[in-house]
């Protein structure tokens, strides 16, 4: 019996390993490999405490809701631009250059009166290096889960 669930195992372990994707974006032509934050916990915690983000890599906040944002650096040790995008996943505002920030007080990095249903994290300065433009698309390709 032993033999037969370790034969059972070996043959659909490579079944459920291909069912997932990883995620990743599409911006202004431009893949990057993306981290996802899909609940309170995820989202308040973002990229703290990193000591370096690569150039195509972000992290994506899903939110349940569209509503305005604001973020902020506290405990981020790396600079970002920070997108927002609406519920349609059209870009609606940016802070670029965000600073890191260890102590209070910290920045606050708004979208302003625009609405936000998710909010891109990347390096500082991607935004400028690709020529990204308010009204650009973000594209999600792979499994996202559901913001909570």
């Amino acid at each position: 019996m032993h033999m037969r669930a370790m034969l059972a195992a070996l043959f659909l372990a490579p079944l459920g390993a291909s069912g997932a994707t990883a995620p990743s974006i599409m911006l202004h032509g431009h893949r990057f490999t993306t981290e996802l934050a899909v609940s309170d916990a995820q989202r308040e915690h973002g990229l703290m405490d990193r000591t370096a983000l690569a150039a195509d890599h972000s992290m994506l906040f899903i939110f349940p809701d569209s509503q305005p944002r604001a973020f902020w650096m506290k405990n981020t040790l790396i600079p970002l631009d920070i997108l927002y995008f609406g519920k349609d996943r059209k870009l609606v505002a940016m802070q670029l250059n965000a600073q890191p920030c260890k102590a209070d007080p910290c920045g606050i990095y708004p979208s302003g009166d625009k609405e936000a249903t998710y909010v891109l994290e990347v390096a500082a300065g991607t935004a400028g290096r690709i020529g990204l433009r308010l009204g650009d698309e973000l594209s999600i390709e792979g499994e996202t889960g559901t913001a909570r």
